[in-house]
Order: structure tokens, then sequence, then C-alpha cells
């Protein structure tokens, strides 16, 4: 679906290859995507204050976890209902995941959008998230509460394929 449609149905989408404009500095980046709702670039900076201190660079300038940062930020600035994405944590410093886990906990918690995770990394993002289901093969092996996959590390680790079958 186009960007624009996404847009106009209430998603927000932050692909993995994070898609964003390179020859654009990061305010034009936010503002080129913006509608109107209660993110706007205020919030966004004071969610993300490495944006804010980036603003004039491009966006081709930032590190992976700032080009993280910016298309999350982007997508908020759609105000969308549901926002989605696809493995927001992958390649990230350690320092960041956890900036952004904290985020998007918060992002979850506010309980304004509905928001989908795609993310290997299920012992990061399991305590973030109220509902859980695994993939296998593009079957559903696992769907239930993320509370009750967490208490569970024998069938996680089979889930993950960490432990033998």
């Amino acid at each position: 679906m186009p960007g624009h449609l996404r847009a106009a149905a209430g998603i927000g989408w932050v692909p993995q290859e994070r898609d964003i404009f390179p020859s654009l500095t990061v305010e034009e980046n936010l503002t080129v995507v913006s509608r109107p709702g209660p993110w706007d670039l205020k919030r966004v900076y004071a969610t993300f204050p490495r944006l804010h201190e980036r603003r004039a660079n491009m966006g081709n300038q930032l590190s992976g976890g700032e080009q993280q940062m910016l298309a999350m930020g982007r997508a908020l600035m759609t105000n969308p209902k549901l926002l989605l994405l696809d493995e927001p944590l992958e390649g990230l410093a350690p320092l960041i995941v956890q900036e952004l886990l904290r985020i998007i906990d918060d992002m979850v918690g506010e309980g304004s959008m509905a928001v989908i995770l795609v993310e290997q990394h299920a012992h990061q993002i399991l305590p973030l998230t109220r509902q859980a289901v695994v993939l296998e093969r593009g079957r559903v092996a696992y769907r239930g509460t993320s509370e009750a996959l967490s208490a569970d590390p024998g069938l996680l680790d089979k889930l993950l394929g960490v432990a033998a079958h």
C-alpha cells in the first residue's frame, strides 16, 4: 500500500529498512509526512531528544540508531491509530535498544494507538506487550498472552528454536 494511503487509513509503518529520506534534513523528514493530531514536531522531539539535536542534519548523516528514531518519529507524525514496527531493534547498539524499548513501552502503555511489533528478540519485547503471536514458516505456532509465554521458558525456548524439539 502506498505511504499516503497507509497514512490516510491511520496506519503508521516503520519498515525494517527504515526508508528515511537521505537527502532531507531530520526536520524535513518529519514534517513532510505530518498529519493533524497529538503527535507533532514538539512531541516527537520530546520523545526523541537526539532528533532535536540533529534536526538540521541530513538523513544520511545519522547513525543507525538515529535513523531508526527518525523512522519511528516520522511514522508517529502521521498520527496513526495503528503503528506497525518491523524489527525496530535490529542491528542497534545496546544503549539505543534500551532507549527504544523505553519509548515503545511508553507508547504501548499510553494506549492511544495499537502497536504491532515484529521482533526476533522476544525476551526484550514480551514484557512490553499484552498479546504474543509466534509464527513458524507462516503458520501460527503460538497465540496467547505475552505474560503466559514469558512464564513458560521451556515453551518460549522451543518456539524460538533455542531448545531441541
